[in-house]
């Protein structure tokens, strides 16, 4: 058990990027790498952390934003190399870890309030 510890641990964070700690509600901006053919672009995906799930290295969160008025969700596993930065553009005043609800809620309704820092 402990050798599967040792590589995990050999092989975390080779870039040596430290993300900012947010949490489920929290309104994230994530620059991410896209490779089109031979060309390669950041693009930046802002929405809302809806959930964050696993543990460790293979941590992984999902965000959902608006698009056209359509829900899109992404799945970012923590330790990509795709990811350039993670930036946190609002705290959210959230009582649950995984915000599946807001799937249902248009609108106004489906603001998250911003807590005050």
């Amino acid at each position: 058990m402990d050798l599967i510890k040792v590589a995990e641990q050999a092989f975390a964070n080779p870039d040596g990027k430290d993300f900012p700690t947010f949490k489920s509600g929290d309104t994230v901006t994530v620059a991410y790498r896209i490779k089109e053919g031979n060309k390669e672009r950041v693009q930046q995906y802002r929405g809302v952390v809806i959930k964050i799930a696993g543990h460790g290295d293979s941590r992984r969160f999902t965000v959902r934003k608006m698009s056209d008025n359509v829900g899109v969700e992404r799945i970012f596993p923590l330790n990509s190399p795709f990811i350039d930065s993670i930036v946190r553009n609002k705290v959210g005043k959230v009582r649950r870890a995984k915000l599946y609800y807001l799937r249902n809620l248009t609108g106004k309704k489906a603001r998250i309030k911003e807590k005050r820092v």
